[in-house]
């Protein structure tokens, strides 16, 4: 049992949203609160709202954060008496608990032993079977009747060190890859083989224990959308699970926690399939990403339970409390979904969401983010940027109200994925809760296919706002003519250029060639149009050659093309640019080869995911310009790929 303590000041070895989520828990509950951060973080939002702080120097995890026996002594040096992990880094790390508690300190999660238990899912399996917890068995030599399987890291999560395997020829280049990123990832290279099943559900229940005996299954979560295995929407509770399979899955998880002696919050996560069976999938021994759903229909602070079992109190009951209403999260992630999710980096100018911090009514927006309006997005971390959650009386309006707000949000900056969750919040399928892993490849070209009609009245409302910001030439005395149309050009999101004409006249800027568009209104931060007899406002930001346009129903941004592009910008035919910053982590071909368009050419590493980087064209590879753990800068020239012909 543990003994009663009482914690004074807390350090959170993590960085980003789930260092300030846990702070502002701290706060109300007059807990003091020490930060770490890398030199990259220096200037953080996390950094600023703690109580202190302590640099960990260097900008890779490897250095920073994912050294323990820095934040331990970062944690004495700064008078700290608990530790809490997070989410990611040393979270899951059994040997970090230990030398947390060796070094006399409070450590806010589960046992190390029951970490350790649950570290290799391989083994995790076996003790889960042995408990009568339904599991899907490793498959020692996959054979055609058992395709397609999923090779999966043994150690670690977010989706790292996993490989989708149709073909067995493909199977030994697939554990290959996986056994290199999850060797990087989490220290381990064991991987094993399971059945994958592209229709299944990702279900998971939220438990939480004390140290006298009481274990909670709070609730269930629905986390099936997602994308290279990561989550990316999530709701509470899971929809359209009969009474019985939901009372199934509650019994299964708490059994799991018991069998491991569990301490403090876990979720123990399931894949659901279509005929109705489960089977275990892992257990993680710390607090969610998606927490904040559970929280929003149980009205919990499952931060402040944490600590106060971390403190030796018993949970406030024997039952958890019931749930009301529906929540969905969603997470926003620096990417370009159209672009097999390549990650943005840059400066994020404005960040601005409708937000509520404090209390779950219904139709209130969460907004939990490590970012805010002027932080730089570096390619050294995860790529989300912020969770958005919103509750509500049902899980339609849920969906309704939380498309609403991430349509009407201000994002100014890197690619992000915020399209593709206003559509798929709105999807058909999705609204009747038609959910699988697979969902988001399945519906890939409804949910990423530009809009063309948008793109162009923005462009429009983007050309009339810049017009309005310069003064018309002083007009002839000497002629009665109509001015001249003027033009711009915009490269889109998709790489298509637009160009729209207006011209200035006696009675102001008209659009030149959009007659059925009335200019109603024209500033340089906004624009008003009436088309027939609909009138509607485009807010207008520019950052340099960047070009934001807003409306109510959405965003689009734009570049600003100049009029006389730069002849020396021209790339040569064949020639590979890094699409990111990134750390090159292997080549896959060599000068002399004969590839062809597609065909992978190196790995980047960037925002803690492998990138494949293929060849541009067919051809010979005749260049390749780095090497295995190099650094490289977006635009950089990696590779050139010439025809035979001009060999």
């Amino acid at each position: 049992m543990t003994p009663k303590t009482s914690i004074g000041n807390l350090l959170v070895a993590n960085r980003g949203e789930i260092a300030r989520r846990v702070f502002r828990t701290c706060r109300e509950l007059g807990i003091a609160t020490t930060a770490v951060h890398s030199d990259p973080d220096a200037g953080a939002p996390h950094v600023r709202e703690a109580d202190a702080a302590v640099r960990l120097p260097g900008a890779a995890p490897a250095d920073t954060y994912l050294r323990g026996e820095l934040i331990v002594r970062a944690a004495l040096a700064a008078g700290a008496d608990a530790v809490h992990p997070g989410y990611g880094f040393l979270s899951e790390s059994a040997e970090f608990a230990r030398a947390v508690l060796d070094a006399g300190l409070v450590w806010v999660g589960p046992p190390p032993a029951a970490i350790a238990a649950m570290g290799s899912k391989t083994a995790a399996k076996r003790l889960m079977a042995g408990a009568g917890v339904p599991v899907l068995g490793a498959l020692d030599e996959p054979t055609e009747a058992d395709l397609p399987v999923l090779v999966k890291a043994s150690a670690g999560g977010g989706g790292r060190g996993m490989r989708i395997v149709r073909n067995l020829a493909d199977l030994p280049a697939g554990i290959e890859a996986a056994r290199a990123e999850a060797a990087k990832a989490f220290g381990s290279d064991e991987v094993f083989c399971e059945r994958y099943l592209p229709t299944g559900r990702h279900v998971e229940v939220q438990l939480l224990a004390d140290a006298h005996g009481t274990v909670w299954a709070v609730g269930d979560r629905d986390c099936s959308l997602q994308r290279r295995h990561q989550k990316v929407i999530e709701e509470a509770p899971a929809p359209g699970l009969p009474a019985d399979l939901r009372a199934e899955l509650h019994a299964a998880a708490v059994n799991a926690a018991r069998a491991i002696g569990y301490v403090g919050a876990g979720t123990a996560e399931f894949l659901l399939g279509e005929d109705g069976r489960f089977f275990f999938l892992e257990m993680n021994t710390r607090l969610q990403v998606e927490h904040p759903v559970t929280e929003a229909v149980t009205g919990l602070d499952l931060v402040a339970l944490q600590l106060a079992v971390a403190e030796g109190e018993k949970l406030p009951s024997t039952t958890p409390p019931p749930t009301a209403g529906h929540a969905i999260e969603v997470r926003l992630y620096a990417e370009d979904p159209a672009k097999d999710w390549q990650p943005a980096t840059g400066t994020l100018h404005r960040l601005e969401l409708p937000v509520e911090h404090t209390e779950f009514t219904d139709g209130a927006v969460r907004l939990d983010s490590g970012v805010e309006s002027g932080s730089e997005i570096t390619p050294h971390y995860d790529a989300m940027l912020a969770k958005v959650i919103v509750r509500a009386p049902t899980r339609a309006a849920a969906a309704r109200r939380l498309a609403d707000v991430l349509a009407r949000a201000r994002i100014h900056g890197p690619a992000t994925n915020r399209e593709l969750l206003v559509r798929a919040l709105r999807h058909p399928a999705f609204l009747a809760a038609r959910l699988h892993t697979g969902f988001l490849d399945e519906h890939a070209a409804e949910l990423t296919a530009p809009d063309g009609k948008g793109a162009g009245r923005a462009a429009l409302a983007a050309a009339l706002a810049d017009a309005a910001t310069r003064p018309a030439a002083l007009p002839s005395g000497w002629r009665n003519l109509p001015s001249q149309p003027q033009s711009k050009r915009y490269r889109a999101a998709d790489g298509g250029e637009l160009e729209v004409r207006y011209r200035r006249t006696r009675a102001g800027l008209e659009a030149d060639d959009h007659p059925d568009v009335e200019l109603v209104e024209a500033a340089a931060d906004l624009v008003v149009l009436r088309e027939g007899a609909v009138q509607r406002p485009y807010a207008v930001a520019r950052y340099g050659d960047r070009v934001y346009v807003d409306t109510p129903t959405g965003s689009t941004a734009l570049t600003a093309l100049s009029r006389f592009p730069d002849p020396t910008a021209r790339t040569e035919p064949g020639a590979l640019l890094a699409p990111m910053p990134g750390t090159v982590l292997r080549t896959a071909a060599d000068v002399g080869d004969t590839v062809t368009a597609g065909q992978p050419l190196l790995v980047l590493e960037a925002m803690k995911m492998e990138h494949r980087v293929t060849a541009p064209a067919d051809g010979i590879l005749v260049e390749l310009r780095v090497t295995p753990g190099e650094q490289v800068e977006l635009g950089t020239l990696l590779a050139v790929v010439k025809s035979p012909e001009a060999v």
